[in-house]
């Protein structure tokens, strides 16, 4: 059964990373050359990723995701005692290579035939972004890759979710907005997108502003909210 409050969506706009990409399967592949730290690395590696986009957004320091990645995996590895060029290369390339999950293409192809624009609007820089999207097979299913990069600041701030509204010229509650990371979903509904917050570990609500229409455990779930 539909939901009512996506009853007049003209587009359905994505997050890419812990949304579309598993942002820990790059070191899960390399497991073995990293050792038993492989996981909290990964952790760490993620939470400095996200810390130094709102830090850098608030200094007016800006750096593209790329040059950001970099510096949190260079914590990370410092942070466990790890000094290995090799494999830190390795891990920034597989970062151009994420695992997308496994209900993703499906979900964007059912989307698309239900007549529903599809769009990433990312923090990620845009050879970063087109390299993952044409890596997992996604790149047919996008009507648009949307980065950050062109306006010069990260999420959460309100230009970046402009960015959907200009490129797809329609209206903000016209546009579904897709993240697993609820402090991206509070931030889209507070702009103004009818967001469902993808909540695939079972993590609480954050305390913030707007909290998303609709909360859903995978993006499987979300054709169903247009009756698809």
């Amino acid at each position: 059964m539909s939901d009512p409050r996506f009853a007049e969506i003209d587009a359905c706009v994505f997050d890419a990373y812990g949304t579309l990409f598993d942002v820990h399967s790059a070191a899960a592949r390399l497991r073995d050359e990293i050792g038993p730290d492989a996981d909290a690395i990964s952790q760490v590696w993620r939470q400095k990723q996200l810390e130094y986009t709102w830090l850098r957004s608030l200094m007016g320091r800006h750096e593209d995701f790329w040059a950001v990645t970099g510096d949190a995996l260079d914590f990370a590895l410092r942070r466990f005692g790890i000094d290995n060029a090799p494999l830190r290369a390795k891990l920034m390339e597989m970062y151009l290579e994420l695992d997308a999950y496994p209900e993703v293409a499906g979900t964007l192809k059912k989307l698309r035939d239900g007549g529903y624009r599809t769009a990433i609007l990312s923090n990620g820089a845009p050879s970063m972004l087109i390299a993952a999207a044409k890596n997992a097979g996604l790149y047919p299913l996008l009507d648009a890759i949307l980065s950050v990069e062109s306006v010069g600041i990260f999420k959460p701030h309100p230009s970046v979710y402009q960015l959907a509204v200009d490129n797809l010229k329609t209206q903000p509650s016209r546009i579904a907005f897709l993240s697993s990371n609820g402090w991206d979903a509070h931030g889209a509904g507070t702009f103004g997108f009818a967001v469902a917050w993808v909540n695939r570990f079972q993590q609480p609500r954050e305390n913030l502003p707007a909290a998303p229409q609709a909360e859903i455990r995978t993006l499987a779930d979300l054709p169903g909210l247009f009756g698809l």
